[in-house]
Parts: structure tokens; sequence; C-alpha cells
């Protein structure tokens, strides 16, 4: 492992941009190596949301298969495709699918409707035990963004996401795992490796400055954060080096 820290240390030398590093393998010591501990999410915030409505629904607050009205939130577009449906309810199980595989922001403030900002806000604490995650706004609100809300998630937390993970029931995991693998976008860190030779369970992030990739398989955990991104493709060609080297 002592080659392995110097060859991501190397690779990650190179980036001029903020970054926060975390790779597990089963077994072996965690390397974490960061610049910055606090960052825009992006979309990585919807795996903690994700992990709030898995807690809720164990505690019988909500129900996957509870029908959601598409119609019932501003029909914000970016990421996803539910704005462009045909049936305008549907079963929060599919939310929920669509919130992740496909990053949808429709869908994603739909369920930060259902459970409601400030009782996310105590689940990411309280149960969660996120302490720097910090959900204030709807995605692509861009007035509440103005007025000063925003929201953050810290390094430490997306370690925390992978704990909160192992606390998962196998029932909770048999469906919140596939909507991870299902993740339509191929992400930072399979750029480079061979298509369909990793099973890999992670959600992406981006915005402008901004490029994250959380996720894990069977043996590994790994998370790459970054902010004031000025040029991405010094970020890939990092990327491009490391995936292979951890994922295979």
């Amino acid at each position: 492992m002592t080659d392995l820290h110097a060859h991501i240390s190397g690779a990650l030398a190179r980036l001029s941009c903020d970054y926060a590093f975390y790779f597990h393998r089963r077994g072996h010591e965690p390397i974490f190596l960061r610049t910055c501990d606090l960052f825009p999410p992006a979309s990585i915030i919807k795996i903690p949301i994700l992990y709030a409505w898995a807690h809720l629904e164990r505690a019988g607050e909500v129900a996957r298969a509870e029908l959601c009205d598409l119609d019932a939130e501003a029909q914000v577009e970016g990421a996803g495709l539910s704005w462009l449906l045909r049936a305008r309810r549907l079963p929060y199980a599919d939310i929920l699918l669509f919130m992740i595989a496909l990053s949808d922001n429709l869908c994603t403030n739909l369920v930060i409707r259902r459970i409601g900002i400030e009782r996310l806000a105590n689940v990411f604490r309280e149960q969660l035990g996120l302490t720097g995650t910090r959900l204030e706004r709807k995605l692509m609100d861009y007035e509440a963004r103005a007025r000063g809300l925003d929201n953050w998630v810290s390094a430490h937390d997306c370690i925390q996401l992978f704990r909160v993970r192992d606390s998962l029931s196998a029932a909770e995991r048999a469906w919140i795992d596939p909507m991870l693998l299902a993740c339509v976008d191929g992400g930072l860190w399979l750029r480079n490796v061979p298509r369909d030779t990793v099973s890999f369970s992670h959600k992406t992030g981006s915005i402008e400055g901004v490029l994250h990739d959380w996720g894990y398989t069977e043996q590994v955990d790994l998370f790459l954060l970054t902010r004031n991104v000025r040029d991405e493709c010094e970020v890939y060609r990092a990327l491009d080096l490391l995936g292979p080297l951890l994922l295979i």
C-alpha cells in the first residue's frame, strides 16, 4: 500500500483545484487525502437524501409505494427527464430511482417536499451522523441561493455515508444498491476502466467548477470531491490514471 499511496499522492499533486480523496480496500487501512473539507455537493446531496428516506421508511413515516404527483413542484429541468413524462403520478420508488439513476432534479425536489427540509436536516444530523451536510434549498432554486441559502457536504460526511450504507439492512440494500449501480453517468472513476468489467455503485455530481464521484464495489469504497476546478482535463487525467489502479 506504500507504493499505492505514492501513486495516488503523485496523481493528486498535479491538481490545481481543491480536492478530497478517499480510498478504502477491505482489509487495508483507508487512504484519505484532502486540501479542503467542505464542498458544494452538486448531485452528491442525493445520497444522504436517499439514505434519509430509507431511515424514515424503516420508521414507517414514508413509503415507496405511495404515489407522488409530479406536478406538485415547479418543473425544474437540468438533469433527468421527469418533466417530459406523460404519466404524472408515479410511486416514490420510481421517483427515487429517477433521482439516483438519472440524477433527476424535479424528482429530488419532490422527495425533499415529501420529507421537508427541516426534517431532512434533523435526520442527517441525528440519525445519519452527518455533521457537515447542509440542505438549505431545493435544487435549481436560484432565488433561494441569491438569498444566501445553499447546500454543502463535507469530505468527512462522505466517509460517514459508507458507514450509513453498512448499517442498512439486507432488504434496504436490495433496493438501494441497484439504483446506484444503474447510474447512467459513467462518472470519473470509470473513464479509463474497460466497459462492463467493474460493478460500481456510485453517484456523480457536477456543476461549474465542481466534479464529484462517490461510490463503491464489493471490495472498495472511494470518492473524489473537487471545487474551484479551472481545468476539468487535469481532473480527468488524474482519474484516468487512478481508476484502473484502484478498481481493477
